[in-house]
């Protein structure tokens, strides 16, 4: 744990990111950052480096040829081919029920216009509350051109009064109470904001059990924690692939759907890309889709993209999930251990007292502490709520150099990533978090 499972990360030194106090924190502004960011921006591999340059070197010498001929048997033409099956390993899928393409909100609505099919009986769709913003605009607009309202046909999921993640009980309870006029269940794999690893199987499982398509956003899961979405029998499933995959900022997306849905749901939206390679370049007028998810392509991906991911997917390939989802789960567990520690640490029963009884500032941890109901990702969120504490200790874990990210309101995230982070990183997360309460 003291050594990272992996040297072939690009880690930015305190100087890079603008710790100025780094020095004072005991590490010199040359020295490798506290980077556990990995959930908002995966950090650059040399080797995607390599693949990348590799591209633009093919690229200036060949032009439009590297399309058929490339020196390093990547044409572009087929070069998702490449990064396909490592991804549909990495997601527990057929290689044939996964596309890595576009970007993560238009594969959503792509596989909403399928299969989001509402009927005067069953129509609303069930998530949790305070989805990604993203997710919760694709929700309403795609409520609203089948000329619903989202205030009825959205249904959301809140945490249980005092709680902050939701109970499994209560989505079962909800999909036996509500299911008959539920059209689609689509929750996060990991929410965003709480960190919580959603039961996906089971969820699925009860999904279909009263009648409902199930989708699932995996952008805070896919590369984070164990994933089965053939064995699960999830319908479809869409994600980002620059958190965990470590593709770079805007990396492309990534598309399941199940290979149950091939003879009965084709894409609607036909682009070249989906059409089947042995025609494609014959240029006919007819569509004639590639049998699953690769049918939903649009247009040709970009190699720079894929070169990208696929650096990093080599790299998962090697290591393996298990040894990943075991190191995370040390990693995760050795950081919860240090927070909680902390004398500015408050349980989330007593949340209430920080402000009064001479606590003045405080925090506490919203993400589950079983750790087969998270991730990677704590959660702190800062007390008294909304008095500014978050963004005073997020500025000053920066300017020593921690560098984890800010979500309104009032939390910090913090996600060592079994890939490159090691324990000194928890140690030091948790020291500097106590300097910076010191200093409000």
């Amino acid at each position: 744990m003291s050594v990272a499972l992996s040297n072939e990360f690009c880690l930015p030194t305190n100087s890079q990111v603008g710790a100025v106090r780094a020095e004072r924190s005991a590490c010199s502004e040359d020295a490798p950052c506290t980077y556990l960011c990995g959930n908002s921006l995966g950090l650059l591999s040399t080797r995607s480096r390599k693949l990348v340059q590799e591209e633009l070197d093919v690229w200036s010498k060949r032009g439009v040829v590297g399309h058929f001929s490339h020196p390093y048997n990547r044409g572009w033409v087929s070069i998702a081919d490449h990064a396909t099956p490592l991804m549909a390993e990495i997601v527990g899928a057929q290689e044939k029920e996964v596309a890595c393409m576009s970007t993560l909100t238009a594969n959503l609505h792509l596989m909403m216009d399928s299969f989001y099919k509402p009927t005067a009986g069953r129509y609303k769709i069930l998530c949790e509350a305070h989805a990604f913003p993203s997710d919760q605009y694709a929700f309403a607009s795609q409520v609203r051109a089948h000329g619903l309202n989202p205030a009825t046909a959205i249904l959301e999921m809140s945490p249980r009064p005092g709680e902050y993640t939701l109970r499994e009980q209560d989505i079962l309870e909800t999909l036996e109470r509500e299911g008959s006029c539920i059209a689609l269940v689509l929750f996060s794999g990991v929410q965003y904001y709480t960190g919580q690893y959603f039961p996906i199987e089971s969820v699925t499982r009860k999904a279909k059990q009263v009648g409902c398509i199930c989708g699932w956003d995996l952008a805070h899961a896919v590369g984070n924690v164990p994933l089965s979405l053939h064995d699960w029998a999830v319908d479809f499933a869409v994600w980002c692939t620059y958190k965990y995959l470590n593709s770079g900022p805007g990396g492309i997306g990534g598309l399941f759907v199940h290979e149950k849905w091939n003879e009965t749901e084709l894409p609607k939206f036909a682009g070249w890309w989906g059409t089947d390679p042995s025609s494609r370049f014959k240029m006919g007028s007819r569509f004639s889709p590639i049998q699953g998810a690769q049918g939903f392509q649009q247009s040709n991906p970009s190699a720079l993209c894929i070169a990208a991911l696929l650096g990093s997917l080599q790299i998962f390939k090697e290591v393996g999930m298990p040894v990943l989802r075991e190191r995370s789960l040390l990693l995760t567990s050795d950081l919860e251990i240090r927070l909680r520690k902390s004398p500015y640490f408050v349980e989330t029963c007593d949340v209430a007292s920080v402000g009064q009884e001479g606590r003045s500032s405080g925090f506490t941890i919203i993400t589950p502490r079983d750790s087969k109901e998270r991730g990677c990702q704590l959660s702190l969120f800062f007390l008294p709520v909304g008095s500014g504490v978050m963004q005073k200790v997020f500025d000053s874990l920066v300017a020593q150099g921690v560098i984890g990210d800010e979500r309104q309101p009032d939390v910090i995230r913090l996600a060592p990533i079994p890939l490159y982070n090691v324990i000194a990183d928890t140690e030091r997360a948790a020291a500097c978090l106590n300097r910076a309460f010191e200093g409000i």
